[in-house]
């Protein structure tokens, strides 16, 4: 089910390609002011949890409110988020913090403004009955997993895919389902409701226990964009900002424009599950709706210097300063515990 890597992808763009078969563009209600702006943000992904908070102030009239005329975008299994921002195809889009260095390394002026997720749901998946308790008992296994991620070269510099064999993932459970031998990469949100379903117990193996803690479902733009239009950037960063606080505290209007977007096999029962997930992930040190959409230099610096251990992202080409700017994020509401889940 989860996920690709959102790779420069040109040739989809030049052939005019649709980036998600199954998914319908949404976009927010026309206030009926000529002030109202268009705004297009592409999504990593097919319509999820992970951009509930999107899609719950499109529901509940906080985009419209802002005067932005919201245009969602669904993704799929090789979203090429650089490239469209690069052409100017959106204004805006979701990413993970580690894909936003990788852009900026490919040349791509994508910067991040806020992040939703201050801990990330990338995860490996294994069967309770593999033998599998933690990192460290993968050897011997089958490894399905995207070659070249960033998470996978952590895995591996870190010596946990020694004797492990390494095989493509193409994004569903049924492998594990079948054989205790297969793990697979994975989202918290996500996967393992699937093998529940399935009745399969599985145990989930959080990276970020690792160290490896990249922000997630963070909303980004260009250089451009915030040199020239940075009243725009603020208003759709707040809106976006109050949607997800809205939707972490009750996401039933933003689960229900999900399911209406996203024909790709949702169900109300796995968007219940990925929302109590989101609350975790978003808030770690509690029911803390102010700090939602927050970043901290010292996360960002952690990333990027991990991304040049793992040779993924070269020094001299970025700068981890030049990934990310706070000046869209209320400096009052950025408490200083928001460094706690910083990886060490």
């Amino acid at each position: 089910m989860h996920r690709f890597f959102p790779t420069v992808v040109l040739s989809v763009l030049a052939a005019g390609l649709p980036l998600c078969a199954g998914c319908r563009s949404q976009r927010s209600p026309d206030p009926g002011d000529e002030t109202s702006r268009p705004v297009a943000v592409q999504l990593n992904w097919y319509p999820e949890t992970e951009h509930g908070g999107l899609y719950q102030a499109l529901a509940d009239g906080t985009y419209a409110a802002a005067g932005l005329a919201m245009d969602l975008r669904p993704g799929g299994r090789a979203t090429p988020i650089g490239p469209e921002l690069e052409l100017q195809r959106c204004q805006f889009a979701i990413a993970n913090a580690d894909d936003v260095v990788i852009f900026r390394q490919q040349g791509i002026d994508v910067v991040a403004v806020m992040a939703a997720m201050q801990n990330h749901p990338r995860c490996i998946l294994a069967r309770e009955d593999s033998g599998v308790q933690g990192f460290d008992d993968l050897a011997g296994k089958t490894f399905q997993r995207q070659a070249g991620r960033a998470f996978v070269e952590f895995l591996r510099a870190g010596g946990y895919l020694k004797d492990v064999k390494e095989v493509p993932y193409h994004g569903s459970i049924a492998s594990l389902v079948a054989d205790p031998q297969i793990v697979i990469q994975a989202y918290s949100c996500a996967e393992p409701l699937l093998a529940q379903q399935q009745g399969i117990k599985v145990r989930t193996l959080m990276l970020s226990d690792l160290g490896f803690n990249p922000y997630s479902s963070v909303l980004v733009t260009t250089g451009r964009l915030i040199r020239d239009d940075p009243e725009l950037v603020q208003s759709v960063v707040d809106a976006t900002r109050q949607g997800w606080r809205n939707y972490l505290t009750d996401g039933q209007a933003g689960n229900d424009a999900i399911l209406k977007a996203n024909e790709h096999g949702m169900t109300k029962e796995a968007l219940d599950f990925g929302a109590k997930v989101m609350k975790d992930l978003a808030m770690p040190d509690g029911d803390d709706l102010e700090s939602v959409g927050t970043m901290s230099p010292q996360r960002w610096d952690t990333l990027h210097e991990q991304l040049v251990q793992l040779e993924l992202v070269q020094p001299d080409q970025v700068a981890a300063e030049d990934c990310y700017t706070l000046q869209f994020l209320n400096a009052a509401s950025t408490p200083a515990a928001s460094d706690a889940s910083a990886a060490p």
